[in-house]
């Protein structure tokens, strides 16, 4: 074992993980950036981890909690911590064309990805499952247009998980899709804020 190997790493700042985003995010391209930013995700997570104020950590009682961490204006990406207390889960959703980097904190996500397949003029829709996965600290993923419908939750019965996600743009909405008793979804809109 080396030095290295058996010092503890230092978690890194909020700070850091936004300078790191701000150079992949210079790359330009949807799939370049997304790369890059997973890359970071995944190292800052499953070193040391991501330095985050505790209040990052405290669930909300009636849904997940959705918390800036930053919002860059000079290159338009945001920066958003989830909170996730047992049973919480996001309905199936789309993420408004933009582009997105998960990952886990804290805990673990049960996350599944759908393929959008069918769309009726009155926002009926029918996805077919791709992948169906269970996350934990360190792992993540990312959603490119058009492939960006997905759902997530908390996989812990017992336990909070915690989620920070790089978004290319301001995420205040998206569309939400609620099960039909035929098997389809309906579409509708969902403003999204932050709470808590």
């Amino acid at each position: 074992m080396t030095d290295l190997d058996s010092r503890t790493l230092a978690p890194t700042s909020p700070g850091e993980l936004v300078d790191r985003l701000r150079a992949a995010v210079r790359l330009g391209e949807p799939r370049a950036i997304t790369r890059r930013v997973q890359s970071h995700l995944t190292q800052v997570l499953s070193g040391g981890g991501l330095d985050l104020d505790r209040h990052f950590f405290e669930p909300l009682a009636d849904t997940y909690a959705r918390r800036l961490l930053h919002h860059d204006d000079a290159q338009g990406f945001c920066v958003v911590v989830m909170t996730w207390g047992p049973g919480q889960e996001t309905p199936v959703h789309d993420h408004a064309g933009i582009w997105c980097v998960e990952g886990v904190v804290e805990g673990m996500m049960e996350v599944t990805q759908l393929d959008l397949v069918e769309e009726t003029a009155d926002g009926r829709c029918r996805f077919v499952e791709q992948a169906h996965s269970v996350s934990g600290v360190g792992s993540s993923g990312a959603l490119i247009p058009p492939f960006e419908y997905h759902s997530l939750g908390n996989a812990l019965d017992d336990k909070v998980s915690v989620t920070v996600h790089v978004y290319g743009g301001e995420m205040d909405h998206c569309s939400v899709f609620e099960p039909l008793p035929d098997g389809r979804f309906q579409r509708r809109t969902e403003r999204l804020g932050y709470r808590g």
